[in-house]
């Protein structure tokens, strides 16, 4: 949890805002990854990289 705190306290101060939309879909991919890994959908997700 420090870390996220950090990390928003350097997009604050560095006006790094464009940053958080990348970051989001990111972690969206590998949400994705992570749940699918193990189901019959991974070879579906695995195509789309």
């Amino acid at each position: 949890m420090e870390f996220i705190k950090e990390f928003w306290m350097f997009l604050k101060a560095r006006k790094k805002y464009w940053l958080i939309p990348s970051i989001v879909i990111l972690l969206f991919f590998g949400v994705i990854i992570v749940l699918a890994g193990g189901s019959a959908l991974a070879p579906f997700i695995y195509s789309l990289f």
